[in-house]
């Protein structure tokens, strides 16, 4: 006699769609200053890996093959 198999994957589902309704219930709009303030750090970032891209690039122009 064969047991019939679970459903796994409507187990799963229904487990990701709780963990993902429970971070839209904790998720909130950021405030005016929060937002500056991470628009600020993404775009030293992305400054910052621009520049060291730049000068890597310069540098290979500079040191011979």
């Amino acid at each position: 006699m064969e047991l019939p198999k679970p459903n796994l994957n409507i187990d799963l589902q229904e487990e990701f769609f709780r963990k993902y309704l429970r971070v839209l219930k904790l998720a909130r709009t950021p405030s005016r200053d929060e937002f500056q303030k991470i628009a600020l750090v993404a775009a030293a970032g992305v400054a910052l890996i621009g520049i060291i891209g730049f000068a890597l690039y310069e540098l290979m122009l500079v040191v011979p093959h």
